[in-house]
């Protein structure tokens, strides 16, 4: 069985994948995470991030291994490195949505996402799961927030790894992210026609995880 869930950044689509998969027993794939080790590749290699030959190239020669932790994260090998947290550095947000959406990137992206997630119960989490990666999804879900709760919510999150960050950087950044990834022409985030949107905005991550568990059962 694979449930697809899409959103913006900032929704809490992330969170609520995690415990979703944790409750059911089901792999989690996170594949903002697989973009985010790419870029940090491409950052600690010094590619130009607008040479996109060059960057294709790099994916192809990227090793990425991808699994779950028993608190229902995930552990992210880059060439046999763990990099699970090096990847949610601010300076990796900045630049996902620049290498996620380069198509040659995503093509390579979509056959590893559809090796790992087509042999188990899988619960995928990104912007293109239930439109691209796995339109057959049995579950399809896209999460919401309002704008300036989502930025809140990253500013939360990322104030962890440096406290120096302002609450403007934030908004510009995911207000930066938002365009790049809906009116990219690779793959633009949107919702599938057959998925169910939630609006977390007022919501509790448990009350989203047990709205989807609903769904779901």
């Amino acid at each position: 069985m694979i449930i697809a869930i899409d959103g913006p950044a900032g929704a809490g689509k992330s969170t609520v994948a995690r415990c979703v998969a944790k409750e059911l027993g089901f792999v989690y794939l996170d594949t903002g995470a697989m973009y985010r080790a790419l870029t940090l590749k491409a950052l600690d290699k010094n590619i130009n991030l607008r040479d996109v030959e060059s960057l294709v190239q790099m994916c192809k020669n990227t090793k990425l291994d991808i699994s779950n932790n028993q608190d229902g994260s995930i552990k992210i090998l880059l060439d046999g490195e763990d990099v699970s947290r090096r990847i949610r550095l601010p300076q990796v947000t900045q630049y996902v949505s620049d290498i996620a959406k380069i198509r040659g990137v995503r093509k390579e992206m979509l056959k590893l996402q559809r090796s790992i997630g087509l042999v188990n119960n899988s619960l995928v989490d990104g912007r293109d799961i239930g439109t691209v990666v796995f339109p057959n999804a049995d579950r399809k879900f896209y999460i919401d927030a309002e704008f300036n709760q989502r930025v809140k919510r990253r500013f939360k999150e990322l104030q962890e790894a440096d406290s120096q960050i302002t609450l403007k950087e934030v908004e510009f950044d995911l207000k930066n992210r938002d365009h790049i990834d809906s009116t990219r022409s690779c793959a633009p985030l949107r919702k599938a026609d057959d998925a169910l949107c939630i609006d977390t905005t007022n919501m509790t991550i448990a009350e989203v995880v047990k709205k989807i568990l609903d769904e779901v059962r």
